[in-house]
């Protein structure tokens, strides 16, 4: 528990002031092997302050590995892991949080039972009152989580009510919150709309889109192409652990990302032969040289 109550709200690199204008977190080259597995490889991506970056692909892409790369739960095993321009190494995921980078995962690591200003101080809890006999500060939580809330554009009536309570979309939306008031300065967020309905997914991006207003650096990690161009200002398309597509939002379409999620060039590179194939229609396939993934600059073309 927390004596001054402000958890890790505000924290600030230990190592000098960020390079202005240069992205808050970036990998160059990066990859991770497990023994003789290799799952991600030569993978480049850039995060800054007050944009949404798209991370897509299917299962088994490698999304979960860049994941635990930037949260500090594995280690990455060749190229560079970069924070504010400072190659970086985490041993843990809260060296990360140190640093600012904050994920929230599906499962949310709440406590269904409990309510949902508890959950939202849970493990960083305010108290008052001399040592030893110090007791939560109830009050001052409640209050600061529905300030928080409310900061985000989440109205809930009942504080106290159990956050298991909630819909799917309102606990994602209240996990956002906790991340951002805790100091977050890079959000990763882990499938938020994977097991939403269209309603819950809608409130999701809305927070997403809230959250990159407030100047985070959003790290938007899912399968479906249509949540992810609705709020993405950047576009990185994994395949079997490689960067197939590096897109600004600008530089690619819904039907060209659309495209790249579902193997279209695959399945593009065998049109001749599906073509062949009775009862398949292949007339609405992409042609192999429309699906030429947009060469991403190098770090050293950047201002």
């Amino acid at each position: 528990m927390t004596d001054n109550g402000t958890g890790t709200h505000g924290a600030v690199l230990q190592d000098g002031t960020p390079d202005e204008g240069g992205p808050l977190v970036e990998l160059r080259g990066a990859g991770k092997s497990y023994g003789n597995v290799r799952a991600l490889h030569g993978v480049d991506l850039r995060v800054h302050a007050g944009r949404v970056t798209c991370v897509l692909g299917d299962n088994g892409a490698g999304k979960s590995t860049l994941i635990k790369i930037i949260s500090g739960l594995h280690q990455h095993t060749e190229g560079e892991f970069l924070v504010d321009g400072r190659p970086v190494r985490f041993s843990t995921p809260r060296e990360a949080l140190h640093q600012g980078i904050a994920t929230v995962y599906q499962d949310l690591a709440t406590v269904p039972l409990m309510p949902v200003w508890r959950n939202f101080f849970l493990g960083s809890e305010m108290t008052k009152g001399p040592w030893p006999v110090r007791r939560l500060d109830i009050h001052r939580m409640k209050r600061t989580a529905d300030e928080e809330l409310r900061n985000m554009g989440i109205v809930l009536d009942d504080l106290e009510q159990p956050i298991g309570t909630l819909s799917g979309g309102q606990r994602q939306s209240v996990a956002i919150a906790r991340a951002v008031y805790f100091g977050a300065r890079v959000l990763i967020l882990d499938e938020p709309t994977a097991a939403l309905g269209v309603k819950q997914s809608g409130v999701v991006l809305k927070y997403i889109a809230a959250a990159r207003d407030r100047g985070l650096g959003v790290i938007f990690i899912t399968h479906n192409p249509h949540h992810a161009y609705m709020v993405g200002d950047h576009f990185s398309v994994l395949r079997l652990g490689t960067l197939e597509l590096s897109a600004e939002r600008g530089e690619v379409g819904l039907e060209e990302l659309t495209n790249h999620m579902a193997g279209g060039a695959e399945l593009a590179a065998l049109k001749h032969e599906l073509a062949q194939v009775r009862g398949v229609d292949v007339e609405e396939l992409p042609e192999e040289g429309d699906l030429t993934a947009p060469v991403a600059p190098s770090p050293e073309g950047d201002s």
